[in-house]
């Protein structure tokens, strides 16, 4: 099925959601951020690098603080709120 025949879901919770659904939002979220809101790619690696050290973080989710690491990791004026980055 093409992405224009696709059908969105706009009031849906991430738990009626397929794990695949949602990560490919997302990831497509990230993608669409402008360029003055998105992390550098360097940046954003790098961030993730020290995220996956943490031992906060279970299944993409920091469980000390509740955000989505690849979605906050992405926004360039986002911080860890341990000031790990």
């Amino acid at each position: 099925m093409g992405e224009e025949n696709r059908r969105r879901c706009y009031k849906c919770l991430l738990r009626e959601m397929d794990e695949e659904a949602y990560r490919e939002k997302l990831h497509r979220y990230i993608e669409l951020l402008d360029k003055d809101t998105k992390t550098p790619e360097e940046l954003y690696g790098n961030r993730l690098s020290l995220c996956k050290e943490c031992d906060y973080l279970e299944a993409g989710t920091c469980q000390a603080c509740g955000c989505y690491v690849e979605l906050r990791a992405a926004v360039k004026k986002s911080r860890c709120p341990y000031k790990k980055w």
